[in-house]
């Protein structure tokens, strides 16, 4: 799926690079280092798009240096003129950088992309003091049920693997990884633009999530899960 990234097709796809998303992703992780007292100097992003999130970061930590690397010529030229003192943006995988290893690594919705998702995480492992990422949770009882949902990823938005919240923890700790935190994020429910499906279910997801959280994920879905590991 690499040349959808390296071509037009996904910028023809997805116009905005889901800039708009960035604010409120920003707002996840930046809950999760504060909940967890993380203290770092360098912050990196793995795919980071067109910059959006590095740089919301910026002006909610004081961390001298951020690395934003992209396959994407398109992303990239778009992040590259948001450059600022602190953060900078490259046009490189992250395991062609001499810059690591780093303290904080994000890697925000990129593994469900990657073909070889898991050789892809194990080769991040050592990059990095601390690993966040945000997997979303495709697989519930109504997106395998609908169909049309899984379909709709695959073609749009380039999903390659499918998780729930179990198998996306049992992946990170096949690869090596200890985990220290984990939350569901709810996109579905508090990002903007959505479909009108997802607003009608925003009152019964909500009404079950504060019942029960693991059952509302796994049944309605329309959560994904950040995890902060090591």
């Amino acid at each position: 799926m690499l040349e959808i990234y390296q071509s037009e097709t996904y910028a023809e796809n997805n116009p905005g690079w889901h800039e708009e998303d960035a604010p409120w992703k920003a707002k996840q992780i930046a809950q999760i280092i504060n909940k967890n007292a993380i203290t770092f100097d360098t912050l990196c992003e793995v795919g980071c798009g067109t910059g959006d999130i590095l740089l919301n970061l910026e002006r909610s930590f004081g961390f001298s240096k951020g690395y934003g690397y992209e396959v994407s010529p398109h992303a990239y030229r778009r992040a590259k003129t948001k450059e600022t003192d602190r953060t900078k943006f490259h046009l490189e995988s992250v395991f062609d950088t001499a810059a690591a290893p780093f303290d904080v690594m994000l890697v925000i919705d990129v593994i469900e992309h990657v073909e070889d998702y898991l050789g892809f995480a194990k080769q991040l492992r050592p990059l990095a003091k601390y690993k966040i990422f945000h997997i979303p949770l495709d697989l519930s009882v109504q997106s395998l049920f609908r169909e049309r949902p899984i379909m709709n990823l695959r073609k749009g938005v380039g999903h390659l693997h499918y998780f729930f919240k179990e198998s996306a923890l049992a992946t990170l700790r096949d690869c090596g990884y200890n985990i220290i935190d984990h939350a569901y994020t709810a996109g579905r429910l508090e990002l903007p633009n959505q479909a009108t499906s997802s607003k009608l279910m925003k009152i019964p997801r909500r009404a079950m999530f504060a019942l029960n959280q693991d059952l509302t994920v796994r049944i309605l879905g329309g959560y994904s899960l950040l995890v902060l590991a090591e």
